[in-house]
Formats: C-alpha cells, sequence, structure tokens
C-alpha cells in the first residue's frame, strides 16, 4: 500500500500539507516522499514535470495511478481506504453535505488567500494598485469573517461538525497559513481556538511544516 505510493512537496503549501494529513489520517505511514523548494524551482524539475506536466506540487503517485491535484488526491485516499482511519465523509446525508459544502467552500478561503499573497509577486510594478489591493484585502476580510461565524454556528470545535472531517483536512492548512501571516487571534477568537486546538492533532502534529519550525511568522495580515 503506502510503500507503493510516492509524494512530492514543498513545506508551508496548503495543497502539499492537505495530502500530508490525508495519509497520516488514513494510517498510511511509510510512503515515499520527496521535500522540494520552490525558492530552488525544483517544482519545474524534469522529475516533477514527468509526473505533473504543470510543474505543480503537490504530485502524487501510486502505483501506475497519478493524481496531482491536492482534493483529488484526498478523495482518492478516502475512496481507496475508506474503512482504514478516520473516516474523513460521513454516510450520514446532512452531515456528509456540510462537510462536502465546507470542504469545496475551501478553495474559496484559498484563492482569496492567494490573491492577496501574490499580488505584488503577480502584478508588474509598474500595474499596482493600492485601490485594487486594498479590495482584495477587503475581500479576504469578509471571506474570514464568514468562516469565524460558521465556527461560532457549529458545535463540536471542527468545520463540519463534532468529528474531524475531510473539510479539515482541506482547509486547516489555509488557517493556518493565515494565523502565521499575522492574522488577528482577537479579531477572530473561534478561527484562533481551531487553530490551536487542532496544532496538536496527531496528523497535523506530525506534518507541521519544517520550514515554520525554523523560522518566524509575519504581520502581512494584521489589518485582515
Amino acid at each position: 500500500m503506502a510503500k507503493d505510493m510516492t509524494l512530492w512537496w514543498a513545506s508551508g503549501s496548503p495543497p502539499c500539507w492537505r495530502v500530508l494529513i490525508a495519509l497520516e489520517e488514513k494510517n498510511l505511514q511509510g510512503y515515499n516522499q520527496k521535500l522540494l523548494s520552490f525558492q530552488k524551482g525544483e517544482h519545474k524539475s524534469k522529475e516533477v514535470t514527468d509526473v505533473n506536466p504543470r510543474g505543480q506540487l503537490p504530485a502524487f503517485k501510486y502505483g501506475d495511478i497519478v493524481i496531482n491535484e491536492s482534493y483529488g488526491a484526498c478523495f482518492f485516499l478516502e475512496c481507496e481506504y475508506k474503512s482504514q482511519g478516520t473516516k474523513l465523509i460521513p454516510e450520514n446525508s446532512s452531515e456528509k453535505a456540510l462537510v462536502l459544502q465546507r470542504t469545496f467552500e475551501g478553495n474559496t478561503l484559498h484563492q482569496k488567500m492567494v490573491d492577496v499573497f501574490m499580488y505584488n509577486r503577480r502584478v508588474p510594478e509598474n500595474e499596482r494598485h493600492e485601490s485594487a489591493f486594498k479590495r482584495l484585502k477587503e475581500t479576504l476580510t469578509g471571506e474570514v469573517q464568514m468562516w469565524e461565524g460558521y465556527l461560532q454556528k457549529t458545535p463540536g470545535g471542527f468545520l463540519a461538525g463534532k468529528n474531524f472531517s475531510m473539510a479539515d483536512v482541506i482547509v486547516y492548512p489555509s488557517v493556518a497559513l493565515l494565523f502565521r501571516m499575522g492574522l488577528s487571534d482577537k479579531r477572530y477568537p473561534k478561527l484562533s481556538e481551531y487553530h490551536k486546538n487542532l496544532k496538536d492533532r496527531p496528523s497535523i502534529k506530525a506534518t507541521w511544516p519544517p520550514l515554520w519550525k525554523d523560522t518566524p511568522g509575519q504581520d502581512f495580515l494584521k489589518d485582515i
């Protein structure tokens, strides 16, 4: 099983971290893994592009099966090992619906976060506008407020109810990155509590980004 799997990943990348958490939750330790550096351009190496022509991480291979999208890899692992480890998608229809809703909403949170983080890298200096960047930050603020509200209304301490689920696998890495980048604990108490409580979950503790252990966080989002 696990020995037939290979994961190419980068430290601190929420999409990569999702797959790492899913593998831990499904008790699939012992897989082959290669930690690469975005800064060194290793995600564009031939080794990676042979598996993922887009030159993106994560890249995941199971025998002859290749799944490079993090959502796809996580769902594949849950489907293939449904009865092993943590059940990430419940059988109950209403519970399943909420898990799926929060899981796929996670992509919206992640994208709005990336829009803010990457603005200066993606937009040439002579095309940047403070008003445009301000709108992106306001959009992210509204999104984060929505997730704060979800946790206020959802009992159990997890994103989709009383049990850890696929929603947490997918969204927690983005939440953790938000706080590392300076999101306010006081302004978002429920999200902060969620972030801190899950830090000690075995799957998250075992896969905590190595890069984060050695480098300090930032205050980039202090005004969000």
